[in-house]
């Protein structure tokens, strides 16, 4: 049996009923983006997109018609909208309290030990765009060496340097040095790298990007891993979990990259006869287009994924499933440039399971729990798996 979850970052389904609490009230990534910036979508929809709750179809769009697959939405029951609390819920940890923020930057109980770590001393330190933070603080980070560390409505510690003045191997020291220092009372869900490079205004260098997570609770990927089965994490996934309960990770540069290498580790498993999970995210919408609030990207993103459906479609060996998520919004058209707060989608390729309304689903958690039915794992822990409707 092979499961593959391709996770689109930040495509959210609709605002959750305490999107108002969050600032949310009304966002919709998916209607709002395709409003903005039209694009057709044909596979999506005809696998169960047109059939999603509050998604506006359209035949230039979303074209309304029956689903091949199973259908429906996740809520997120955990208090935050970001990748940590989204992914960690979907393997099974709930979150009782959202991870810290540091909306006025990092006291100085953690930047004078991250300084004296760095011994280069620090630049910024408050919440910032990350195209923003290395235009206005790139130049004298070029003149002093010193790191830019800004974070954001996440809970992130952002380190930002220049490769040809900070190499990848030390910028990469720094927030494992930045991982020890934030723990506690300071825990942050994750420290980031966030490289770049060229001359003023500067690009970044989102193929070396690396996140370093707080390690996780035991998840469903632990469970599956204790069975001798395969758990492959690609893209950003094994840093979202810390690189537990994985037996391959699989760095990707972006999105087509990453689609690319489910594709070949999908053929390869369906060729060799392994069992498991291969779990990827697919990030580009949410750090290339939701944030910088670019619909007409967003929407060539979605399109270019939508492209690619029929080929991982394909590649589901027989008995396995496709199942395609969102963990968050990030509605592009949206005041600001973080997250929004909006259900998760849920869409299904499994033969036989077509026009299978999986409904609202009341957790993220739902998705770990059928996993481990489906790979025979055991987990006592939270979700209600939905693998009998898809058999």
């Amino acid at each position: 049996m092979l499961l593959t979850i391709v996770v689109l970052d930040s495509v959210g389904a609709g605002e959750l009923p305490d999107a108002a609490s969050f600032g949310d009230a009304g966002a919709h990534t998916l209607n709002h983006t395709l409003k903005a910036a039209p694009v057709h979508l044909p596979n999506l929809a005809a696998l169960g997109l047109a059939q999603v709750p509050t998604i506006e179809t359209g035949d230039a769009t979303v074209p309304a018609g029956p689903a091949s697959g199973a259908f429906g939405r996740l809520r997120e029951v955990s208090p935050g909208k970001d990748t940590s609390t989204g992914h960690w819920e979907f393997m099974g940890i709930q979150l009782e309290h959202a991870f810290q923020v540091f909306p006025d930057g990092f006291p100085p109980a953690v930047m004078d030990r991250f300084d004296a770590a760095t011994g280069r001393g620090h630049l910024c330190n408050k919440p910032y765009s990350g195209t923003d933070v290395i235009r206005d603080f790139g130049p004298e980070h070029l003149k002093t060496g010193a790191p830019i560390v800004y974070t954001s409505a996440d809970s992130v510690f952002q380190i930002a340097a220049h490769e040809d003045v900070v190499p990848l191997e030390t910028l990469y020291a720094w927030c494992r040095a930045a991982r020890e220092i934030l723990q506690g009372e300071f825990a942050v869900a994750r420290v980031i790298a966030r490289p770049f490079r060229g001359e003023f205004p500067f690009e970044r260098a989102n193929e070396h990007r690396k996140d370093f997570s707080l390690v996780p609770p035991a998840t469903v990927l632990d469970a599956v891993k204790a069975t001798g089965q395969a758990v492959v994490g690609i893209g950003k996934i094994p840093d979202i979990y810390a690189n537990q309960g994985f037996t391959e990770e699989i760095h990707t540069d972006d999105n087509a990259d990453g689609i690319a290498k489910t594709l070949d580790r999908m053929r390869r498993a369906a060729q060799d006869g392994t069992s498991g999970l291969i779990f990827t995210n697919l990030v580009d919408f949410d750090s290339k287009f939701g944030h910088r609030r670019d619909p007409a990207g967003y929407s060539a993103c979605l399109a270019a994924f939508d492209a690619a459906l029929p080929e991982l479609i394909a590649a589901v060996p027989e008995g396995g499933a496709l199942i395609v998520i969102s963990d968050h919004g990030n509605d592009p058209t949206w005041k600001g440039s973080d997250h929004t707060r909006e259900h998760g989608l849920l869409l299904v390729h499994r033969a036989g399971a077509a026009g299978v309304d999986l409904g609202d689903r009341a957790t993220f958690a739902d998705v770990g729990a059928t996993v481990a039915e489906a790979l025979g794992a055991a987990w006592d822990g939270p979700g209600e798996s939905f693998w009998t409707q898809l058999t």
